[in-house]
């Protein structure tokens, strides 16, 4: 069976544009305009992976994919947005999102966030955590989640939020992957992931 996408994008000319070119690449595809209609969605069938933005009407990105995430724990998730907070940044680590995509993406780069997460879901590895207080359901209740509008802040990509702050962060433990890893309440195959593609993208890590 193709890998059934859900795609939450509250702009029209963006989800009609995606809805047409995923079923292209050999996905199954089912679009929803808010959070609150994408559930409705995923739980009559839930998808393998969801494509979202964070500036959804009603309720916002995050705080729908947390209670995804709550749901169906495998579901991996690709975020479309503009800038972004290092709380944003923070609660995007803790879900485990596989890519953020700066909009507007180009076709190119969702295809190849949408590979990622393909590997992910056919990759049956469980999560690692480096103590039970670290695993990601546990972890959900204590997650603040921001409001979804854009922080503007040095005008910032909540990737390269993300990447500054786990690099920080990796920093301040000396290197130590499994002690950074817990600081910030992600799995080490996560970390892991994380730096390997920050090293892909010509980043030194120590």
């Amino acid at each position: 069976m193709s890998p059934r996408v859900l795609v939450v994008e509250d702009e029209a000319r963006l989800r009609e544009l995606l809805e047409r070119v995923l079923p292209g690449w050999g996905f199954e595809v089912v679009a929803a305009r808010s959070a609150e209609e994408a559930m409705r969605l995923a739980e009559a069938d839930p998808p393998d992976i969801i494509i979202l933005d964070l500036n959804l009407p009603g309720e916002g990105g995050l705080s729908f994919f947390r209670r995804v995430k709550q749901r169906w724990p495998n579901v991996q998730g690709i975020v479309q947005t503009g800038f972004g907070s290092v709380e944003s940044a923070k609660v995007a680590i803790h879900l485990e999102v596989v890519e953020f995509l700066t909009k507007p993406a180009s076709l190119g780069e969702l295809e190849q966030a949408l590979d990622r997460a393909l590997r992910r879901v056919s990759t049956t590895l469980p999560v690692i955590p480096t103590s039970p207080a670290d695993d990601v359901q546990d972890r959900q209740d204590t997650i603040d989640i921001p409001d979804d509008a854009p922080a503007g802040a040095a005008g910032k990509t909540l990737e390269e939020v993300e990447r500054q702050h786990i690099l920080a962060t990796l920093i301040r433990h000396r290197g130590n992957r499994t002690a950074t890893a817990s600081a910030l309440g992600i799995s080490r195959r996560t970390l892991y992931y994380k730096i390997e593609e920050y090293e892909k993208q010509g980043f030194k890590v120590e």
